[in-house]
Parts: structure tokens; C-alpha cells; sequence
């Protein structure tokens, strides 16, 4: 099976912007798009090939028809047919609401799902942009709670300003919301199940207030104050440089000059390619897509090499 281009799922959102379509070139006639889901089996949002003989076939088609040709014999023990990334760019024009995720065990026993670790690499921000990241200082339960009824919660949040290129690692509990100006890769576990405990009094299109998961976060949330967050990377030329390494998804930066080639038969995953710089072909031994700064690609895991083609790039290399 060839490397494989999927259409982007394209989220309108109350808080979304125009950097989708100006920054990363997607295809959008609107200013409050705020997602582009561009690899995706989760229900509703099932990513569809848009390369090759495939083109037309849904994901979830290819990882029920050959689940160890796409994903890996390893992870098929581990997940079965489901595949277990979510990868998606993030336009914030304003500010998200602060939110926080439960772990694989409360997900799998309120919702029937996986948690949600993630990451986020940062691909464009204004001057002044910023991320919520955890508290700053340890806190109870109970001055949490006392934070919502009195309309502080804000004085107890971390604030961390960023550049292209910073790097967060979010695991499960973790209160956090990605701040106005700030365009991102997100890297996470499959999984839609998000608490919102704050989203700053805003209404919706019909004038309502979203609603708020306040009782489901409270045994959830992860309360002491933290600097496990920030990502510390090489970032060395024409060469593989780790990113995170956690139990969910391997990620890895490539900044490319020259052509690499991977003897990957030893993987036993696939491989996911998101450009955030440039452009490079991917090969494999059935055939090749390119893409460019925005585009994302799927290796499938019985690929014996990859080989990437470029005169410059930057990727994000994700695998299990």
C-alpha cells in the first residue's frame, strides 16, 4: 500500500479563523474555521483517501480490510481495528475555553473511549500569543471549586508565551487552553472527550452558554502545579531527533536539506508524516505523495523503507 493523502475535516468553531486557508493553504470560504482533522477514525469524522487507486476509500475501510498491512501487527494487539491517533491543525483566533481530558480508565468507564494525551508543536504565533498550561502553584480541590463560583480560576493558571517551533506535551488531567493567535499541530490519542470548565462567559451563535463539564472534572483534573509540559528537543539537521516518546505515540522532528532514506521493516507501525515547513515526496516501495507545509501522510506499517525527497522540509515523523 502507497503513502496515502487524506481531505482535511474542516471544523467551523466559535473561536476560529482565517490562518487555515492564509497560513497552511486548506480550502475554506469562511473566517471562523478552527480545525482541520487531517487523520481521523473517529465516529462522524472518518477520513477519506484523496490519493491514488484509494482515493474514495475511507480509512476505516483500509484498517478493517488489512488492519497489520496499515497499522502494524503490534498495534493491532494493542488497539484492534481502531486506529489510535488524532491528528489536527488548531487555528485559535481567540481563545479556547479551558479544558482538561480524563485518563484511559475514566474515559473508558464515563464515555466507553480512550483518554486524550497530547501534544502540540507550534506553527505559527502573533507577538503576544500564549497557552494555558496547568496551575501556577499547587492547589486543593476545593480552592479549585472555590475559583469557579467566585470567577477567578484564571489567577491560578500558568501562562507560557510561544514561538514557531515550541513544543507542549499534554498528558491526561492537565488543565489547559490554547491562547488567541496561536496556529498549531496537535498530535493526540483517538478520542473526542473533552471536559470545559471555563470558556470566559461567551454564547454561542443562538445566545446560549456552552455548556460546562464542572462535576466531571473535578476527579479528573491533576491539581499540583507541574513543569513537565515543555518539550526539549535537538533539532540537528538531515537526521531523526526525538520529540516524545510516551506510551500512546512516538513523535520525532526531521529537518531536511537532502534526501533521507529509513530502513523501517524493523517498525512494525505505521508511519505519519506532518509537514510543517516546506515540502518532500514520500516513497515507499509502492509508490509516492508530496506534500507541502499544512499536508499530512500516511505510511502504512508493511512498508519496508521510507524515503523522503526534498531540498528542504520540516516534519513531524509520528509512530506507536
Amino acid at each position: 500500500m502507497y503513502p496515502l493523502k487524506f481531505h482535511p475535516i474542516l471544523k467551523e468553531r466559535l473561536w476560529g479563523g482565517t490562518k487555515l486557508k492564509d497560513v497552511l493553504g486548506k480550502p475554506i470560504d469562511n473566517d471562523i474555521t478552527g480545525e482541520s482533522w487531517e487523520l481521523s477514525t473517529v465516529k462522524g469524522d472518518i477520513s477519506v483517501v484523496a490519493n491514488g487507486d484509494l482515493s474514495g476509500t475511507s480509512l476505516q475501510e483500509l484498517i478493517n480490510d488489512n488492519p497489520e498491512v496499515v497499522l502494524g501487527k503490534s498495534v493491532v494487539q494493542r488497539f484492534g481495528t481502531d486506529f489510535p491517533i488524532l491528528i489536527k491543525f488548531i487555528d485559535a483566533k481567540k481563545d479556547l475555553s479551558i479544558q482538561l481530558h480524563p485518563n484511559d480508565e475514566l474515559a473508558k468507564e464515563r464515555h466507553d473511549s480512550f483518554g486524550k494525551t497530547e501534544m502540540w508543536y507550534i506553527m505559527d504565533a502573533d507577538d503576544d500569543a500564549n497557552l494555558i498550561v496547568g496551575f501556577n502553584k499547587d492547589v486543593t480541590k476545593e480552592e479549585y471549586a472555590q475559583s469557579l463560583e467566585n470567577d477567578s480560576l484564571l489567577d491560578l493558571l500558568n501562562y507560557e508565551s510561544v514561538k514557531e517551533g515550541d513544543t507542549f506535551f499534554i498528558n491526561t488531567g492537565k488543565i489547559h487552553a490554547i491562547g488567541a493567535g496561536v496556529l498549531l499541530a496537535e498530535i493526540q490519542q483517538t478520542s473526542d472527550v473533552t471536559y470545559r470548565v471555563f470558556d470566559f462567559n461567551r454564547k454561542d451563535k443562538n445566545g446560549n452558554l456552552r455548556e460546562l463539564h464542572t462535576d466531571q472534572a473535578l476527579d479528573a483534573i491533576d491539581y499540583e502545579k507541574k513543569d513537565d509540559f515543555k518539550v526539549s528537543y535537538e533539532q540537528e539537521l538531515d537526521t531523526v531527533n526525538t520529540m516524545v516518546d510516551c506510551p500512546y505515540f512516538k513523535t520525532n522532528f526531521i529537518e531536511l536539506s537532502e534526501e533521507l532514506e529509513q530502513n523501517v521493516i524493523e517498525r512494525d507501525s505505521f508511519t505519519i508524516y506532518v509537514c510543517v515547513g516546506g515540502s518532500v515526496e514520500v516513497y515507499n516501495d509502492l509508490g509516492s505523495a508530496t506534500i507541502q507545509k499544512g499536508e499530512t501522510v500516511l505510511v502504512p506499517a508493511s512498508s519496508s523503507r521510507i524515503h523522503l525527497k526534498t531540498i528542504a522540509a520540516k516534519l513531524l515523523e509520528i509512530t506507536i
